[in-house]
């Protein structure tokens, strides 16, 4: 039976990934293990500096090969992307399996779900399988099956949103 949780931030609103990272950092203050994939965001959080000096306890991964936007690519390059996405998903897959971390975060992985790069069941299969890990899921729209298994949704909202100077 799977004891770990599964957290849930999605809505309109910027701050998603924020508040997942936030999580994670704390899981690492913790003395947890987390891992982060990021999915369908250009280039993300690749070239942090800050989270490449959290390594080991905080490893952040991204297998899409393009440092644009997926909405941005033409179609001949989302297909590419498609499998790259894919194999990010069987590396998630492995580390539920494995245990492998304390906390994993999956940003954007709603996204994959809504633009049908990965199957709503696949996904829901997955988590089912977390035992002890917990799990943090990003993404705008959030389908009901997934929200019921969640221990914890926040709903994202902006309702004021001013650029950093």
């Amino acid at each position: 039976m799977a004891k770990g949780s599964i957290y849930i931030y999605s809505g309109e609103g910027k701050g998603k990934t924020s508040a997942a990272i936030g999580r994670a950092v704390q899981a690492a203050t913790e003395g947890k293990t987390v891992v982060i994939i990021q999915f369908l965001k250009g280039r993300g959080l690749e070239d942090s500096e800050f989270l490449k000096r959290m390594e080991p306890e905080v490893k952040l991964f991204r297998f899409e090969k393009s440092g644009e936007n997926f909405e941005e690519l033409p179609q001949e390059k989302k297909q590419e992307e498609i499998g790259n996405i894919k194999n990010g998903i069987n590396f998630a897959r492995k580390v539920l399996a494995t245990g492998e971390c304390d906390l994993l975060v999956l940003d954007e992985v709603l996204g994959l779900v809504e633009k049908g790069i990965v199957d709503g069941g696949e996904l829901k299969g997955m988590l089912e399988s977390r035992e002890d890990t917990d799990v943090i899921l990003t993404g705008i729209q959030l389908p009901d099956d997934i929200c019921f298994m969640a221990d914890e949704v926040s709903k994202i909202e902006t309702v004021k949103f001013k650029v950093w100077e």
